[in-house]
C-alpha cells in the first residue's frame, strides 16, 4: 500500500511538472536559444532585441517593464543591458545600465534611444509617398509650365500651376502619380500612389493661375504634376505593436520602390485602410500562395497550400490602403500574398 501511494504520489507530481513545463513554454513564447543578457548596440531596434529573446518579437509590449529605471522601453540606449528575469512566473525584459555612464551620454545629441523599427527603411515613405482619391487628385491644381514654356523645372525655378488650391497655404507638394490600386478581389478603386516630386512656396495668385518656387526637389517637375498641401508628418519612432484586429484580412497590393518582389525591410502596401480600422503598430502575418504543379501520375494541376512566409507592421494608415514594413520574412513577399492576424 505504502508503495502503491508513493507511486501515485510521484505520478502526480511527474504529471504536474509537465503541465507546468508545458503551459510555462506555451505562455512564454521564448526561444529556445535566448540569452540571459544582451548588450544593447547602435543600430538595434525593440524589435531586434526582442527577437533575441521571443519567438513573437512584436510581443515585445507583454515583456518589457520589470525595472523602476525605465519606464518607457523607447527609452533604451547603446550599451545598456537586457536581461531576463522571471516575475509571478512570467518573462519579463529588465533594463541595467552604468549611472556613472549614462548621465553624460544622456546630454549628448550623439547618442539617441533606439527606435521601435529601423526608421531608416520608412522614412521616405512617411514622407514622400501618400495615396490620394479619385476625387481628391481631379481637384488638385496642375502644373503648367515654367518660364519660358519650360515644360521642366528644379530648386529654384519659378512654375505656374492652374486650378484653386486645396487648402490655402504657403508651402505646397508637387507630387506625381505612380501607380493605382484596386482591389484584388472586388475590383473597387482605392486610391493613386502619389510621390513628391518638390516643394514649392506660393508667391501669387490671380484668377485660376497660382505663380509657386520651387524650394526643394527630388525629382524634375514636369507639366500636369499635382499641387496638394504638404502634409505635417512628424517622424514618430514610437510604435506600439499589436495583433491585427480579428477577421480583418487582406492582400499585398504593391511593393513599393518598383519591385514586384520584396524581402525583410522592405515597404508594402496593402488592400486595408482607416475604415478597417487599421492603426499604426498593427501586425499581420503573411502567407504566400502555393504553387502550382502537375501531378506526375494524374497529370491534374494541384495548388498548394498557402505558407507562412512572414510578418509585417503597419506603419502608415489612409482610408482604404496602409503601408506597412516587413519584419521577417522566409521566403520572398509578392504582389497577391494573403496578410491575416498572427
Amino acid at each position: 500500500m505504502k508503495k502503491l501511494l508513493c507511486g501515485l504520489l510521484a505520478f502526480v507530481m511527474l504529471s504536474l511538472t509537465q503541465v507546468s513545463a508545458e503551459t510555462r513554454k506555451d505562455n512564454l513564447l521564448l526561444r529556445d536559444d535566448y540569452p540571459e543578457e544582451y548588450v544593447v548596440v547602435k543600430g538595434d531596434t525593440l524589435w531586434h532585441i526582442s527577437g533575441r529573446f521571443l519567438q513573437s518579437p512584436w510581443k515585445w509590449p507583454e515583456v518589457w517593464g520589470v525595472n523602476p529605471q525605465v519606464d518607457n522601453p523607447h527609452l533604451i540606449y547603446p550599451g545598456d543591458v537586457i536581461y531576463l528575469t522571471w516575475v509571478n512566473g512570467k518573462p519579463r525584459l529588465g533594463l541595467r545600465r552604468d549611472s556613472g555612464i549614462y548621465p553624460k551620454a544622456r546630454v549628448s545629441p550623439l547618442v539617441q534611444p533606439i527606435p521601435a523599427i529601423p526608421l531608416r527603411d520608412i522614412i521616405s515613405f512617411l514622407n514622400d509617398n501618400r495615396v490620394m482619391s479619385e476625387d481628391l487628385l481631379k481637384d488638385a491644381p496642375y502644373v503648367l509650365g515654367g518660364k519660358s514654356k519650360r515644360i521642366i523645372a528644379g530648386a529654384g525655378d519659378r512654375i505656374y500651376a492652374r486650378g484653386a488650391l486645396l487648402e490655402d497655404q504657403r508651402r505646397q507638394g508637387i507630387y506625381r502619380s505612380a501607380n493605382q490600386y484596386e482591389d484584388p478581389d472586388t475590383e473597387e478603386f482605392l486610391g493613386f500612389e502619389m510621390l513628391k516630386i518638390a516643394d514649392a512656396d506660393v508667391a501669387a495668385q490671380t484668377d485660376d493661375v497660382v505663380t509657386m518656387d520651387i524650394v526643394k526637389s527630388n525629382k524634375e517637375v514636369r507639366v500636369l504634376d499635382r499641387v496638394v498641401p504638404t502634409e505635417e508628418v512628424r517622424i514618430q519612432s514610437i510604435f506600439h505593436p499589436k495583433p491585427s484586429p480579428e477577421g480583418i484580412e487582406g492582400k499585398v497590393l504593391a511593393v513599393l520602390g518598383g519591385v514586384r518582389d520584396g524581402g525583410q525591410f522592405n515597404v508594402v502596401a496593402i488592400n486595408r485602410g482607416d475604415r478597417e480600422g487599421l492603426e499604426a503598430g498593427h501586425v499581420f502575418a503573411i502567407y504566400r500562395s502555393g504553387e502550382i504543379i502537375k501531378d506526375p501520375v494524374t497529370k491534374e494541376f494541384v495548388t498548394l497550400p498557402k505558407e507562412r512566409s512572414g510578418e509585417l507592421m503597419v506603419f502608415k494608415v489612409f482610408e482604404k490602403v496602409s503601408y506597412g514594413l516587413i519584419m521577417r520574412s522566409t521566403d520572398v513577399v509578392s504582389i497577391g500574398d494573403e496578410i491575416k492576424q498572427p
